[in-house]
């Protein structure tokens, strides 16, 4: 893609998440699109929300279990910014139109207390810098359409990467805890929606240990020259399959002794 192209892909899901509606695939656009061109787009598109006054407030890591990357073709995990306008307290009512078609995750949130930078970050690093981990709902949306209606193709990692890795909303729970009080990969969830368990699923989804997720996401950023900074939310990674949260859906995520967490969807 030519940087012309990059921007315009940009402005457009930058419109599209604005005015409500989704635009067409960029993977049909764009058929040599390359996964680096997808980055390209991502990071245009924050630029447009910093622009317009929203601030990073951390990272999501993305395709982490073998299922979502197969479902894809792809065999790596993907990464998008979290910015504050994105934050929701627990428990809270998310209003009606908000997003286009939210979907929610369960995650264990790192909430680090020091910067991470650099393709030499070991696990013993990535330990030291959490402040500490607690439950969370990933919210996830999609500015780009799901399938092309005439042609049938769905969405690819490229149409994903550059829609901010499908990123859209975050709730932590109150539930803090030191990063090494769990075993991490044994750390699960029920997810129920209106009462009605949609999903469960275990931390050793993420990588066999979310703390591989964060690694991950270290390394990835290094070679781009950044990192993870003091005070940032780093979503690990999905443990579970993404759940449809149309107008009128109660979330609740059971961690047994990690904590839960809440939403409902106006």
């Amino acid at each position: 893609m030519t940087p012309d192209d990059i921007n315009a892909a940009a402005k457009a899901l930058f419109q599209a998440e604005r005015a409500g509606r989704q635009i067409g695939l960029l993977s049909l656009r764009h058929p040599d699109m390359t996964l680096d061109d997808a980055y390209a787009v991502q990071a245009a598109l924050v630029a447009l929300k910093r622009a317009a006054g929203a601030r990073g407030i951390g990272w999501k890591i993305g395709l982490t279990s073998r299922a979502m990357q197969q479902a894809l073709g792809i065999t790596t995990p993907d990464s998008g910014v979290l910015m504050d306008d994105m934050l929701f307290a627990d428990a809270a009512n998310v209003p009606a139109g908000r997003f286009i078609q939210p979907r929610v995750e369960a995650e264990i949130a790192f909430v680090m207390r020091a910067p991470l930078a650099g393709a030499s970050v070991t696990r013993a690093d990535v330990l030291a810098a959490t402040d500490f981990v607690a439950p969370s709902l990933e919210i996830l949306d999609t500015r780009i359409l799901r399938q092309d209606p005439a042609t049938g193709k769905a969405r690819t990692i490229v149409d994903t990467v550059s829609d901010n890795a499908a990123n859209a909303g975050i709730v932590l729970g109150a539930q803090r805890h030191e990063v090494q009080a769990f075993d991490l990969r044994w750390v699960g969830a029920i997810v129920k929606r209106g009462g009605v368990v949609e999903e469960t699923g275990l931390g050793a989804g993420v990588l066999d240990d979310p703390v591989t997720g964060i690694l991950w996401l270290v390394h990835r950023l290094a070679r781009y020259g950044a990192g993870i900074d003091a005070g940032d939310i780093v979503l690990s990674g999905s443990f579970v399959r993404p759940i449809e949260a149309p107008s009128g859906s109660r979330i609740n995520a059971d961690f047994g002794p990690f904590g839960q967490v809440d939403l409902t969807f106006a």
